[in-house]
């Protein structure tokens, strides 16, 4: 008599009850795998530059008390794979700072939206540039193009990804609830931000401006008779008229005593003297010429007669210049200088940011209809121990830095740019990229608003496989049909092997 271990039937059932356990037990080990890399995730970064990590100076910042919505119009899934990458990044690092229990929602989530595909969706959100990144944070935008993230070489081609320390700063910035205030002067016939014109609007500055986290407003210091107290900044632009003595003061306390900020466009045609500010750009070391820049160079002109600028200092407000290899447009220009006579040591650091080229003179006789003529010994000429050496400059930026009570560290005083021409902002020749960027810059710098972190570029990367026509099919071949002969021989090879 058989035992009833040994016996057909109680084999079958423990053979079953063992696979039955097998697959209890496999499922068990997914479930527990995935638990486990679900809350106790790990990732390692074996890139040799770090490509797939964010910094540590970018983690100690991402701890945010308001959650920040990222919205890419990109059009091509294919292009720009760092800044997917780094989005994704930025969402990743975040996941954390979501406590629904404790009501705090600190994420970045990032989506991609196709302006021309999804009109309305665009439209609600007031998006409506392709290729820009939009960050929102309690309905506050801030907006950055595509090529802002890039450094480029003398080709224009893109040589390095700067694209977290811009984003980290846009972050900041937009999630920061304080939204800084930029005033544009009026009152002396100033180019304004609410004309639309092609020439005399800056509707296009107002605009840009808004979709970078900033108010814009305009005040009349004729009828206001006072700086506002929120100004951040002010603008002038192409101003015609004199201001009065107690305007020039208004300027002179702001700048001085309450740390201010101005930049100020003076358009070639009216002096320095005529407008009253002579004394004001003196207190801070700039110098304004009565002249009008001629240049002789087809390199250095236009078929429209206007200035074309390539030289520049190193700056921050001049940075994007180098990073994009960009260049400047002007219309009528005048040059800025430093006042060779200034005072040194008082904290007072001035500084030339662009300048014309070595052939271009200052003429000081435009004004009597002559034509003009470079070896007048009334023109203003390049110096060679000026620098840039042998050209003249046309933006200059000046700060003043002091040191309270012999404290060893700085205060910060006042700042003021001034470009030797009124139009460079103007709605037609704002789509010139290099007369935007050198604004923004110019902005950025005077406001402290820092989109510069101490994070270095990154080398782009990129990997190309090229397979000629027959190489393709060969590979189609393998993956249709020698791949899945080889499992099949497999499975022979196995079942032959069990057989025997």
């Amino acid at each position: 008599m058989t035992a009833p271990l040994d016996s057909f039937r109680t084999v079958r059932w423990i053979r079953t009850m063992h696979l039955v356990l097998q697959g209890t037990l496999l499922l068990t080990f997914l479930a527990g795998l995935n638990y486990v890399a679900r809350d106790h995730a790990a990732r390692f970064d074996l890139t040799q530059h770090r490509s797939f990590s964010l910094s540590p100076e970018t983690l100690s910042y991402l701890h945010l008390e308001q959650p920040v919505r990222i919205v890419a119009t990109f059009t091509d899934p294919t292009e720009n794979p760092e800044v997917r990458g780094l989005l994704r990044e930025y969402a990743y690092a975040t996941e954390a700072s979501y406590d629904p229990r404790g009501g705090r929602d600190g994420r970045i989530t990032v989506e991609y939206l196709d302006v021309y595909q999804d009109r309305r969706k665009a439209e609600d959100l007031g998006i409506a540039q392709p290729n820009a990144i939009v960050l929102i944070c309690g309905g506050r935008p801030r907006t950055l193009l595509v090529d802002e993230l890039y450094l480029f070489n003398k080709n224009k081609e893109r040589a390095g990804f700067q694209g977290e320390q811009v984003l980290t700063a846009a972050i900041l910035d937009v999630s920061n609830p304080v939204r800084q205030k930029i005033y544009f002067l009026a009152g002396h016939g100033e180019l304004s931000p609410d004309q639309v014109e092609a020439k005399t609007g800056l509707s296009a500055v107002r605009e840009q401006l808004k979709a970078r986290n900033f108010d814009v407003d305009v005040v009349d210091l004729t009828v206001a008779r006072k700086i506002p107290a929120d100004a951040s900044l002010l603008v002038d632009v192409s101003p015609q008229t004199r201001f009065t003595a107690a305007e020039q003061e208004l300027l002179r306390q702001y700048l001085g005593a309450n740390a201010g900020r101005l930049v100020l466009f003076l358009a070639p045609g009216i002096s320095a003297i005529s407008l009253g500010l002579d004394d004001l750009l003196l207190d801070w070391g700039v110098l304004v010429d009565d002249d009008l820049i001629c240049d002789t160079g087809a390199e250095n002109l236009t078929e429209d007669n206007d200035l074309l600028i390539h030289a520049f200092q190193p700056h921050p407000i001049t940075q994007s210049l180098f990073d994009q290899g960009l260049w400047l447009r002007f219309g009528f220009a005048r040059s800025v200088r430093p006042d060779p006579g200034r005072t040194t040591g008082s904290g007072l650091t001035t500084v030339t940011l662009a300048a014309t080229s070595t052939s271009a003179w200052g003429e000081t006789g435009y004004r009597l209809g002559r034509p003009p003529r470079s070896g007048s010994a009334s023109n203003i000429h390049p110096l060679a121990g000026m620098s840039p050496p042998d050209r003249l400059g046309v933006i200059v930026a000046s700060e003043r830095v002091g040191v309270r009570d012999k404290l060893p560290f700085s205060v910060r005083g006042g700042r003021i740019v001034v470009f030797g021409t009124g139009d460079l902002i103007a709605n037609t020749r704002l789509a010139l990229v290099g007369n935007w960027n050198v604004f923004l810059g110019a902005v950025n710098w005077s406001v402290d608003r820092d989109s510069q972190l101490n994070i270095p570029a990154r080398p782009i990367e990129r990997f190309q496989l090229s397979l000629s026509a027959g190489s393709l099919l060969n590979l189609r071949y393998t993956l249709l049909l020698a791949l899945p002969a080889a499992a099949a021989l497999l499975g022979l090879l196995v079942y032959w092997t069990r057989r025997t």
